[in-house]
């Protein structure tokens, strides 16, 4: 019995986030069609490591700058146009947030808490993620 074997594209992703009033949020954005809310993601250019990748697509989609956290906080996979994707999801502490980005004119983005995130995201296996980042949420809060 064989089986075909799909080949998976590599991605990484970032969770932007910051601690406003003692409550961490998260920024969302929506996909290019508006259709669904999403975290920045992208593929992994040749050369680069997924984090800097990561914090790229921040820039690019959201328009935030930070320093990525280089541990992976997880992955999840999706798939798209027949294709299969795996994302690699890092931390982003967002320390600056600018009006001015590469695709402010093709997304919206919004800062929701965590726990509306995890209900607005698409995937279940981002939702998982958020449920994990959002376990240890505290740690931030106490910064």
């Amino acid at each position: 019995m064989s089986r075909k074997i799909s080949k998976v594209f590599k991605q990484s992703g970032v969770i932007p986030y910051r601690v406003n009033n003692g409550k961490v949020e998260i920024l969302l954005i929506t996909t290019r069609n508006f259709q669904h809310w999403v975290i920045p993601k992208g593929d992994i250019p040749n050369g680069m490591s997924p984090p800097a990748s990561a914090a790229k697509e921040a820039w690019e989609e959201a328009g935030v700058i930070g320093q990525v956290d280089t541990n992976e906080l997880g992955s999840y996979k999706y798939r798209k146009r027949g294709k299969i994707y795996r994302v690699k999801m890092y931390l982003l502490p967002v320390d600056m947030l600018s009006e001015d980005y590469p695709e402010a004119s093709k997304r919206k983005r919004q800062w929701v808490e965590v726990t509306k995130a995890i209900r607005r995201v698409k995937f279940n296996s981002l939702k998982r993620i958020l449920k994990g980042f959002f376990q240890v949420e505290s740690h931030f809060c106490a910064f």
